[in-house]
């Protein structure tokens, strides 16, 4: 299984970007999106199941930040609005828990103030 995240950029502070999680293998039924600032630790950031009705997010992007999936093309999105500087680091997205996958390169995210 190998999950690959897209569409990182660069964008202004209250700005908006969509990430996307292809799963090119077999289907991840719980994905999760992660970060990783410079100098910091990877931290999870949402998590969703198969169908969708299970949403979890850390409290710093709650009602800023929404994960959804497309099932049959096999895709998961993190949409993020109102971006904050602090919200710059580069994003993976891989199952939702431990045992991890292997960790894809993620996608740079930066926001500036």
């Amino acid at each position: 299984v190998q999950l690959q995240a897209s569409g990182g950029g660069l964008v202004q502070a209250g700005g908006s970007l969509r990430l996307s999680c292809a799963d090119s293998g077999r289907i991840v039924s719980h994905v999760g999106w992660f970060r990783q600032a410079p100098g910091r630790e990877r931290e999870f950031v949402a998590a969703m199941n198969w169908r969708g009705d299970r949403k979890n997010y850390v409290d710093s992007v709650k009602g800023r930040f929404t994960i959804s999936r497309d099932n049959l093309n096999n895709t998961v999105y993190l949409r993020m609005n109102s971006l904050k500087p602090e919200d710059t680091a580069v994003y993976y997205c891989n199952a939702d828990k431990s045992p991890f996958y292997s960790w894809g390169q993620g996608t740079q995210v930066t926001v500036s103030s």
